[in-house]
């Protein structure tokens, strides 16, 4: 089994979460694009069942068999939103649907994501990008223990099913990758996370692209949340390689401590 995008970026691993691939399910009607995702996607381990039509892949829908879809959205006379809705219903957010298209309008794309979709790709089929695609949505939904379920870290509250973020009893106002970015960090409390590890999570590629995104989400993060000593949180970075936050005791750290985080 090729080895996966990211495998090595976690310097301080936590144990893994479920089997290695992924129960993925692929919607189209063309049996040669069936067989070229199919092979695409069980070469890269994971296991793949495929569909006609949308009336055959609900059963299963409802059944919660499936951590991945795989929608072609050209089938005739296909309701986007419906099934979109309908996998809403069974799954929360917890199962990534990946859409296929030959539309490059920016109001269908738009509307896709708004209805659910957590991301397309354009026809002609890239197996390269399909591949690499769905390691991605599967690191993000991993990460994401728990589910749907609220997760409590003191004074944190995180509420996946509707991403939203309380800070004693409070929304803080959270971009979509400043929540993923924070929920992961929580999730590997003490665990220093990678460079490499925290992008190819969160942006699905582990490569460096010359930009400051990173560093400025972890700096957005740790304002909003407040992650200073005081408030029994530390936020820090190892040069070089990465960041950790850490859970601590106030009471046990001097106070020239406290104001170098203030």
């Amino acid at each position: 089994m090729p080895r996966r995008l990211g495998e090595d970026m976690m310097l301080d691993r936590p144990e893994a979460n479920g089997r290695e691939g992924m129960r993925i399910a692929v919607l189209d009607d063309e049996l040669d694009q069936q067989a070229l995702i199919s092979a695409a996607l069980t070469e890269a381990g994971h296991e793949c069942h495929c569909f006609d039509r949308s009336a055959d892949l609900q059963p299963g829908l409802r059944a919660k068999e499936f951590d991945l879809l795989v929608l072609d959205w050209d089938l005739p006379n296909f309701d986007i939103r419906a099934l979109l809705r309908l996998v809403r219903e069974s799954f929360g957010t917890s199962v990534p649907v990946i859409l296929l298209t030959h539309r490059c309008d920016e109001a269908d794309l738009v509307e896709a994501l708004g209805a659910g979709a957590d991301g397309f790709i354009s026809k002609p089929l890239r197996v390269a990008e399909l591949q690499a695609r769905a390691e991605a949505l599967m690191r993000r939904a991993r990460f994401s223990v728990g589910g749907d379920q609220p997760q409590d870290y003191g004074r944190y509250r995180f509420l996946p099913a509707a991403r939203q973020l309380l800070m004693d009893g409070q929304p803080v106002e959270l971009k979509n990758r400043e929540y993923e970015l924070a929920l992961l960090l929580f999730q590997n409390l003490g665990r220093l996370l990678s460079r490499d590890y925290l992008r190819a999570t969160i942006w699905g590629s582990a490569r460096e692209d010359g930009s400051r995104s990173l560093d400025t989400h972890i700096s957005r993060v740790r304002s909003k949340l407040a992650l200073r000593p005081e408030h029994g949180f530390m936020l820090t970075a190892t040069y070089g390689m990465g960041y950790r936050l850490e859970s601590v005791d106030p009471s046990e750290m001097p106070p020239s401590s406290l104001r170098a985080f203030g």
